[in-house]
């Protein structure tokens, strides 16, 4: 009798998930878990449901929890640099003057040189600093050390390869458990140490790699690859829910930015209720003592506002486009500088040596002193009589002055941001990005404010109240739109981010505004360049993800990107082909599949995995009894002749064949929307060349900077990255 085989091979690291293999696979499952009678059915469709709904919840009270205890960690640990609390030394200064009435001075909250009792203001200035600067130090080392040594997978934001992976890219190492530890605490350290980046993306990555925890005890994940991702879908809009406080932008995140839920809505519902139970979680904790999500509270704004507003709010969607396109470009070309460089065989000494400046410079500059939240809070706030004035932004007579720190501010961020968001750090982008706007926002709201002060009678100004005592601009509203301009300069992002910015700040009367500022700004953002700041890091890294943009060719078809049917590497069943020489092929060849042909004729598509899977064992009982079998992939060949093994389950069920002359465009849309891994071309049965991914993948990130060698890439994506076959 010949051999039969169809072993189903787990997914090495590097490779691409065959989404019609895992959903026919997970259809097979339901039909057998379904045709079960009696209660043992009943039981098994509850517990299979019963799971999935487990892990998710679990899932979003992990990264609920987490993410409070992050924030006051973080809270703790940044403002131990510039002093302690006397009644307890693992309080913030929040926490330790919670008793004092507003505008009250904390005798509590004690500066490092009132501890050591330091009285000159000459040496308080050098103790100061040098506490700021040693523990910056110190902590932003250690979390370079700590990702350095136990998780290199843990540095940078960690959405780039969370999209990758949902998009089917194989990357389990990036969602160990190791990782997830150090994620998470190299990430309050890095945050802490006051380096110019924020803790709201790679929150995401803390939440899958909770999740990929969570559902490892389980099977139905552990055997499917697409129903994993189905679960790291709802863990990575849970991670954004706790981010900002906002469970209704987190799902919308996920169809934006993350490109999900496009075929099946019990996913979202899945991601909505994660996004809901970690907000849940989040709030009962209440890390900041409010009782809110809302993290940057706005008040005192009117509930209306004025037609005259829309010039300078135009003004910063117009700025935002503009710098966040800069900061774009800017932080691209220090990846790639530090790539190329000597820097990037010492990245641990890059982090102390750029924490170091940055500490001295911040330190020199009020609002780069604090923490990027704190300024951002500050920043977002109106003016009240009651609280205190926050460094002098309330002082009519100081708008010049301030006018001026905050563009500084503003200016110095972009430049440090461009920098740090790549170093060997888990680092965020988003509250710098917010911190950048905030700042130009204040400034532009303080010089509108102090024009309508020297000019209330002027024409421009015949909205405003008559009575001078009444408000008419908020500042603290202006703040909010350049944030919101510069997020989306930067993410281009749209309606996710106008939700996550009214859940983050409760501005939802200013929700209008709000969509024009976010709206103009990526206008002009893609005036230089469609691609938000993830995009341009997967590309760069070569990750096998395709943007879901229009393409379109210019009347060419595929044959010119198409590898021709003579450079391929197929395995020949021409009735000679020996388990032997497939095994040396195998190992003469990294490729991730094999087109099958008989003389020119097209027979099918074998999987690497698949092939290793099926001849291993037949290999060794080939070398115990001393036999050279055959093998075949076409008919079954004649039952009496033992010596040949049949491979035909071995390869692909479905297959897809076009012919060379289709656009180009075609193949591209069929790509990005069917998730296929690779496209054969034939014409009358016989095999003219094929498409993998990798082609895709070049075709529309040719123009991105790439951190891949040159002389290994082709290697690298063929090898590492993409399951399909290359070029010999």
């Amino acid at each position: 009798m010949p051999h039969r085989t169809g072993q189903r091979p787990a997914y090495p690291e590097g490779s691409t998930i065959d989404w019609l293999r895992e959903e026919a696979a997970e259809r097979e499952r339901q039909r057998r878990l379904h045709a079960q009678r009696g209660l043992r059915g009943l039981w098994g469709v509850i517990l299979d449901s019963a799971i999935m709904w487990f892990v998710a919840v679990a899932t979003g009270v992990g990264i609920g929890l987490a993410g409070a205890w992050l924030d006051i960690l973080v809270k703790w640990l940044g403002d131990l640099r510039e002093g302690r609390c006397a009644h307890g030394f693992f309080y913030n200064q929040v926490t330790c003057c919670s008793g004092v009435d507003p505008g009250e001075l904390c005798t509590e909250w004690q500066t490092w040189s009132e501890t050591l009792h330091v009285r000159s203001i000459f040496g308080q200035s050098l103790l100061q600093s040098f506490v700021y600067m040693t523990l910056a130090i110190a902590f932003a080392g250690s979390a370079a050390l700590l990702v350095k040594t136990y998780a290199p997978y843990a540095f940078h934001t960690g959405i780039p390869e969370i999209k990758a992976i949902l998009s089917g890219y194989v990357l389990d190492s990036f969602l160990s458990p190791w990782t997830l530890l150090i994620k998470a605490l190299g990430l309050a350290l890095s945050v802490a140490s006051g380096l110019s980046l924020g803790k709201e993306g790679p929150l995401v990555h803390v939440s899958c790699c909770m999740a990929y925890l969570f559902s490892k005890p389980f099977h139905q994940f552990r055997a499917n690859e697409a129903q994993k991702r189905k679960l790291l879908t709802a863990a990575a809009v849970a991670g954004v829910s706790v981010a900002f406080g906002s469970p209704l932008g987190g799902v919308l995140f996920g169809l934006e930015e993350l490109d999900l839920f496009s075929d099946e809505s019990d996913v979202m519902w899945r991601g909505f209720v994660t996004s809901v139970i970690a907000a849940v979680s989040l709030q009962y904790v209440d890390p900041f003592g409010t009782s809110k999500l809302v993290l940057f509270e706005v008040t005192g704004v009117a509930d209306t506002w004025r037609a005259f507003e829309l010039v300078p709010w135009l003004f910063l969607a117009v700025i935002g486009g503009l710098l966040g396109s800069l900061l774009i470009k800017l932080n691209a070309a220090a990846a790639v500088y530090r790539h190329n460089s000597v820097i990037r065989d010492w990245p641990i000494l890059e982090v102390v040596g750029f924490t170091a400046l940055t500490a001295a410079v911040s330190y020199l500059v009020v609002f780069l002193r604090v923490q990027s939240s704190e300024l951002v809070a500050n920043l977002f706030q109106e003016c009240d009589p009651t609280k205190g004035d926050y460094h002098g932004l309330c002082n009519p007579t100081a708008i010049w002055a301030n006018v001026f720190l905050l563009i500084l501010t503003a200016v110095t961020k972009v430049a440090l941001t461009a920098w740090t968001f790549g170093m060997m750090v888990p680092a965020g982008i988003f509250l710098p990005t917010i911190a950048i706007g905030a700042c130009l926002g204040r400034a532009v709201g303080l010089l509108t404010q102090g024009l309508h002060r020297t000019y209330p009678k002027s024409w421009i100004f015949s909205s405003c109240p008559p009575d001078p005592t009444v408000r008419c601009v908020s500042p603290g509203f202006y703040a909010v739109i350049g944030a919101s301009a510069m997020l989306g300069g930067v993410t281009r992002m749209t309606i996710s981010l106008v939700v996550i910015l009214f859940e983050l700040t409760g501005a939802l009367s200013h929700v209008l505004p709000i969509m024009i500022s976010v709206m103009v700004a990526k206008w002009v953002g893609d005036a230089f360049g469609k691609d938000g700041i993830y995009s341009i890091w997967i590309a760069m890294r070569q990750y096998p993800w395709l943007p879901p943009v229009d393409f379109r060719d210019r009347g060419e078809t595929v044959a010119r990107v198409m590898k021709p049917a003579g450079d391929l590497v197929v395995v020949r069943d021409e009735g000679q082909c020996t388990l032997r020489e497939l095994d040396t092929l195998l190992k003469a060849h990294a490729f991730r599949g094999f087109p099958v042909v008989c003389g020119e004729h097209l027979v099918g598509y074998a999987t690497r995995e698949k092939l290793e899977a099926a001849i291993e064992p037949l290999l060794e009982e080939d070398a115990a009894s001393g036999a050279q079998r055959s093998c075949t992939f076409g008919a079954q060949p004649n039952a009496a002749d033992a010596g040949i093994v049949n491979l035909a389950l071995v390869l692909e069920e479905a297959i897809l064949q076009l012919r060379k002359d289709v656009p180009l465009e075609l193949v591209v849309s069929m790509f990005q929307k069917l998730n296929l891994r690779h496209i054969l071309f034939t014409h009358e049965g016989k095999l003219t060349g094929l498409i993998t991914k990798t082609d895709i993948v070049w075709l529309l990130t040719a123009h991105f900077p790439s951190l891949v060698e040159r002389n290994i890439l082709q290697a690298a994506m063929y090898i590492l990255l993409l399951s399909s076959p290359g070029l010999t």
